[in-house]
């Protein structure tokens, strides 16, 4: 009896085990159904996801529809080097992975030899990645100064001449995938070109030769190579307007002249002054003189009068 007790447990615990992998498959299978779409998609269009890669996603907290989705662009687009771990790592990251997996489609039609690493940091450093090929592809006008940021509408250059030219620059400028991550921003290029137009009306010798040809501005702001460490590359500078403005040089001439005007006016009051103070000086010491004179002569009757009593002095001879 003892023996024939033995294969009863035994069977009990292959039941068991039956029952918990059947309980296993269910579970399973009841994941599975959700996602048959997507794997009969990444089937046809051979993806090379199975079932149990979109069970294990949804555990791993991943959404399956958007490897899937992002897989299949990449698949079509015969992106080689994107994998599903490189989806799914990008995604746990917190990266847009569509946003990527497109920009590097466009960025492979336009032979700019964009990669997966490259574009992943670009997207995980807060970059718009699909943006940055968009404008890569089709450069994008900037207006110098946009009145829109600084609140100027034209950037203001005082030639050698003394006179004042406001000019209006429009910049084309196409991004630089390769700089992109620590690059310079957009309000770098702006500052920079336009410390250079005014840099460059400056070192004009008339604002009539400016006037002539605007095109020495541009063309001395380009030598300058100001898309150095920045997220763009400038392709080019047109100068869009510039009117005169004011005398500058004569403004500051005239100012020049008032201010030494004051000056002298100044210093001759000082001057003025300090002749009233020695002129007053001068009577005082006059009337100091009068004072001591008058002593003098007070002094004379008092030495006779003792001459006369020590008998130094008599009557005939002071006659």
């Amino acid at each position: 009896m003892l023996f024939a007790a033995v294969p009863e447990t035994t069977d009990i615990v292959i039941y068991v085990l039956i029952g918990f992998a059947a309980l296993l498959g269910l579970i399973f299978f009841g994941i599975f159904v959700r996602y048959i779409p997507l794997w009969l998609s990444s089937v046809t269009t051979k993806a090379g996801i199975g079932p149990l890669k979109l069970v294990m996603m949804s555990l791993r907290k991943i959404s399956p529809q958007v490897i899937v989705r992002a897989r299949i662009m990449a698949v079509q687009a015969g992106l080689t080097d994107v994998t599903t771990n490189n989806l799914e790592a990008h995604y746990l990251a917190g990266g847009n992975v569509l946003r990527v997996v497109q920009s590097l489609i466009a960025a492979t039609r336009a032979r700019l030899g964009l990669n997966w690493d490259t574009a992943a940091v670009i997207d995980l450093a807060g970059r718009d990645v699909l943006d940055a090929v968009r404008t890569s592809v089709d450069p994008k006008v900037i207006d110098c100064p946009d009145p829109s940021r600084h609140g100027r509408v034209t950037l203001d250059g005082v030639a050698k001449n003394g006179i004042q030219l406001k000019a209006r620059a429009r910049v084309t400028v196409r991004t630089n995938l390769s700089q992109l991550v620590g690059g310079a921003t957009e309000e770098t290029v702006i500052a920079r070109v336009g410390e250079g137009i005014v840099s460059a009306i400056g070192s004009s010798d008339s604002h009539e030769q400016v006037l002539e040809q605007p095109m020495l501005i541009a063309r001395a702001v380009l030598d300058k190579g100001l898309d150095s460490q920045t997220a763009f590359e400038i392709v080019s500078i047109d100068i869009a307007d510039i009117d005169v403005g004011e005398n500058v040089g004569a403004r500051l001439q005239a100012d020049q002249a008032e201010a030494d005007m004051r000056v002298a006016r100044a210093k001759a009051e000082e001057r003025r002054a300090q002749a009233v103070a020695v002129e007053q000086e001068m009577k005082a010491k006059t009337i100091e003189n009068r004072a001591e004179v008058v002593l003098a002569e007070v002094e004379v009757p008092r030495a006779l009068a003792g001459a006369f009593k020590q008998g130094n002095l008599r009557a005939e001879d002071s006659a």
